[in-house]
């Protein structure tokens, strides 16, 4: 079957404008869009779908041209705490759905290799995130410890 060539370089979804700057047919202020990005913090959601929420939602095509700030720094400074950092999270959630997988496909071998790649990352991120001070000094990756944060 052929696929039909869209003319976007890239495999998903849009692209961002090139230009910087207010787009003039927006009416949401500063303060509005800060308080929808808390609200959606305190729903739980990833800093990704609040992203996708105000853009598809709200209209708001990005947040950092709007506010000056990025999603990240506006939940920061509403004093919203999240346990680990945003990208952590995601990355444990992936190795929780993967481990499930793993139990019911044990032959699949590219999801196992799959696996040691994705706990290797975790584990860099996550020395990353100690040297920068964003994570607890005595924090290790435990395949089980990860699957009970993920389901809070």
């Amino acid at each position: 079957m052929a696929r039909i060539y869209s003319g976007k370089k890239g495999k998903h979804g849009s692209k961002k404008p090139a230009i910087k700057r207010k787009p003039s047919w927006i009416h949401a202020e500063k303060g509005e869009i800060e308080a929808l990005v808390v609200d959606l913090a305190k729903q739980r959601k990833t800093f990704a779908m609040i992203g996708t929420i105000l853009r598809d939602q709200y209209g708001i095509p990005d947040v950092k041209v709007m506010t000056g700030k990025n999603i990240s720094k506006i939940v920061e400074e509403a004093g919203i705490k999240t346990e680990l950092p945003d990208d952590m999270m995601t990355l444990m959630r992936k190795a929780v759905n993967l481990q499930d997988h793993l139990k019911t496909h044990k032959p699949d071998k590219h999801a196992l290799k799959g696996m040691e790649n994705l706990t290797s990352k975790i584990r860099r991120l996550g020395k990353y995130y100690i040297r920068e001070g964003k994570m607890p000094k005595g924090w290790k990756y435990d395949p089980t410890k990860a699957k009970l944060i993920v389901q809070k």
